[in-house]
């Protein structure tokens, strides 16, 4: 079973930063989207950033320009770089992956693409 652990989540005032961390439990050379989302009340489950195997990445329309999503093959380790949050950022994050036998174009921030989800790590932005 493929695992998926966060870490780097915590406080922060606006206009701070944060890096989240997602560890994969397997090989992450194959074709494959990776994403992070955020959950919040009232909103629910929401795309926040992806990547796929070509290095390609999508953002939201609410992050673009502040957040960065990367990926270190070497470790399988995925990065979400959160550069002058937000209130408005404040939820619990998710990494997410799924991996295909083919080439797929992308990547998505649908929630319904990714078969694999981490625990959640906790960002809160307020003063």
């Amino acid at each position: 079973e493929r695992q998926l652990v966060e870490s780097g989540g915590g406080s922060v005032q606006p206009g701070g930063s944060l890096r989240l961390s997602c560890s994969i439990s397997e090989s992450t050379t194959s074709n494959y989207f990776m994403a992070w989302f955020r959950q919040t009340p009232g909103i629910g489950r929401e795309g926040i950033a992806a990547i796929n195997t070509d290095d390609k990445r999508a953002y939201a329309d609410s992050v673009q320009g502040r957040f960065t999503i990367s990926l270190d093959n070497a470790k399988a380790t995925l990065y979400l770089e959160m550069n002058s949050l937000k209130p408005d950022d404040s939820g619990m994050y998710y990494c997410a992956v799924t991996f295909f036998p083919f080439r797929v174009n992308g990547p998505s921030l649908s929630a319904s693409l990714y078969n694999d989800w981490g625990q959640g790590t906790q960002v809160t932005v307020s003063s």
